[in-house]
């Protein structure tokens, strides 16, 4: 038997009125009944108004999109953008909607995904990042509401989700940075939490190991963002060293900016590559040598991973590798 709002409310000791305010997020609710009653919606594994859409039988045709950026920042990603482009191509040729939110940390993102769900306004949800210890994961499988990860999360196996191959990506990097005379590289990167930055440094420890490179800790930088502050602060660490890097492989293209504008601060141009193509990398004084994630195509294969098990059609497997490419500029090509 399907559960009903009178369920919770019996389950929380509230009444059906006081679910239905908590559904709809009523300010005039405490924190503490919200708790309550979410929980119980939680425990029952009641989601508001899909017994009526299956009555109906119908969607909301509605796909929810979660943005770990703020409002300032979510426009002058250039990631975030192609990848939302990528999603919103294929979700309209399948005649679903948008419905996104920006986030400015990860408790606030489950917060959003709370309302969604409650709200019944979305069928399923995309993730735009994966996180150590996922809250926004965790809460998903909690109540078993369908979604999909652009990311690689930790155990997978029966998540759905794309990603690059981030190790193999920064082991070709680096590779190439040794192929061109360089052994003391540096590395900076963003913050541990993220999948991206523990893998994309794996990727650079297996190239330095392969050509029986002493890996230098002090050449590796984890900075608490991927902005462009962060890549300066940490290049100005590196460059202050008694035996500073001879090349940069950034695991983002901001923290290269960053890093570049340290450079040019202290007169010493070093060799260096970024990650995501950011258009902007074509225009610098030297141009930006950078791999290309290929965002729009890590959008659409999330999305479509998505609607089809919304479509309840047969997944031949849960998981997708986009390919990288180097593209080689000015930062890189004149050494």
């Amino acid at each position: 038997m399907a559960v009903t709002i009178k369920d919770v409310a019996d389950r929380a000791g509230v009444s059906p009125s006081t679910v239905s305010r908590v559904i709809h997020n009523n300010p005039k609710i405490s924190e503490e009944t919200k708790l309550i009653v979410n929980k119980a919606m939680e425990d029952l594994k009641y989601h508001p108004n899909a017994v009526a859409r299956s009555l109906a039988n119908s969607s909301t045709q509605t796909i929810g999109l979660i943005l770990p950026n703020s409002s300032d920042d979510l426009f002058t990603r250039p990631f975030f953008i192609e990848a939302m482009r990528g999603i919103s191509i294929y979700a309209q040729n399948q005649n679903y909607n948008l419905m996104y939110c920006f986030s400015n940390s990860e408790e606030e993102e489950v917060e959003f995904i709370r309302n969604y769900i409650n709200s019944g306004w979305v069928d399923g949800i995309v993730l735009f990042t994966a996180r150590k210890d996922d809250k926004c994961i965790s809460y998903l499988q909690r109540r078993e509401f369908p979604f999909v990860v652009i990311g690689e999360p930790e155990n997978g196996d029966e998540i759905l989700w794309v990603d690059n191959d981030n190790v193999q990506s920064m082991y070709n990097v680096t590779s190439y940075l040794v192929e061109k005379g360089f052994r003391r590289i540096g590395l900076i990167t963003g913050p541990d939490q993220f999948a991206v930055t523990r893998n994309r440094r794996e990727g650079y420890r297996q190239a330095l190991i392969s050509r029986k490179i002493d890996i230098v800790e002090s050449l590796i930088k984890t900075g608490d963002s991927f902005s462009e502050e962060t890549g300066y602060q940490c290049m100005k660490e590196l460059l202050s060293l008694k035996n500073p890097p001879e090349a940069i492989a950034a695991a983002d293209d901001y923290l290269a900016f960053g890093a570049m504008k340290a450079m040019d601060e202290s007169g010493k141009q070093l060799p260096i590559i970024g990650f995501n193509n950011s258009p902007r990398a074509d225009f610098l004084t030297p141009s930006l040598s950078s791999v290309d994630i290929n965002p729009v195509l890590l959008g659409e294969n999330a999305v479509q991973l998505l609607i089809k098990s919304l479509q309840n059609k047969v997944l031949p497997f849960k998981n997708v590798i986009v390919g990288t490419r180097l593209i080689e500029r000015e930062s890189t090509s004149s050494y």
